[in-house]
């Protein structure tokens, strides 16, 4: 963990209708809390109401699942729907450096379990942006959302954020690939910035962060769906029950 990251740890809440789980900790103990509350001033009211604050509430139970497996040590590398793999290549300039380093099968195991952990930093940074999205968010169709396929609300999601994603994971990823680096058998590839691009190794890292994120937000909306009452709160719950019933 970056010296920015215990900062943010130590700040006060930014979320007015959530609790602010952006750091590790908070995560881990949210995964076993149960629901999202809705804190006075929140509420909405009517139908339409009532099934945009349920999708809210959809999304911020799922991203917190999700988000509480994958920040813990070597979350990435043990979800196989999010793990990393190692680059399925090089440029002609760093191909020579890559293939001779990249066959030695003690840097493939550090390189993956360091990009792997990198990828759990960067999802741990993206956080604050994933949950003040959630809060925002509205639904140009609530209802076909409620009604639709498993991973419905995670794709709305994801077409809202976009590319914002891999602009706040960014600096976490090269922070981490940098640290696991130092002074290990990763210090050759990592360093030899003339041979290797760095930049695209993490911004390659960034991207597949945040696919195995969504993915596994997505994960968590599908088992909820399949089994509303798993959500823990009771507007979840009914809504999903009712768009069930309805067709």
């Amino acid at each position: 963990m970056t010296p920015g990251s215990i900062t943010r740890s130590a700040r006060p809440s930014r979320y007015s209708c959530m609790p602010d789980p952006s750091r590790r900790s908070l995560l881990l103990g949210a995964a076993s809390a149960g629901a999202l509350l809705v804190l006075p001033g929140c509420a909405t009211t009517g139908l339409e109401g009532s099934t945009t604050e349920g999708l809210r509430r959809l999304l911020g139970i799922s991203t917190e699942r999700a988000l509480a497996r994958l920040v813990t040590a070597n979350g990435y590398l043990n979800d196989p729907g999010a793990r990393i793999a190692l680059p399925g290549g090089a440029s002609d300039r760093s191909a020579a450096v890559l293939g001779a380093l990249l066959r030695s099968a003690p840097v493939q195991r550090e390189l993956t379990l360091a990009i792997n952990r990198a990828a759990g930093e960067a999802a741990d940074r993206a956080a604050p942006l994933v949950y003040d999205a959630i809060r925002s968010l509205t639904f140009s169709d609530a209802l076909g959302i409620v009604r639709g396929g498993p991973t419905a609300a995670t794709s709305y999601l994801e077409q809202s954020i976009g590319d914002r994603i891999i602009d706040a994971m960014l600096p976490e990823v090269g922070d981490a690939l940098h640290q696991f680096g130092g002074g290990s058998v990763l210090g050759p590839v990592l360093g030899a910035a003339t041979g290797i691009d760095v930049v695209g190794l993490q911004r390659l890292v960034a991207h597949q962060a945040a696919h195995g994120l969504w993915r596994a937000i997505g994960r968590e909306e599908a088992a909820i769906r399949a089994a509303p009452a798993r959500a823990g709160d009771p507007l979840v719950e009914a809504i999903l029950t009712s768009a069930r019933e309805l067709g």
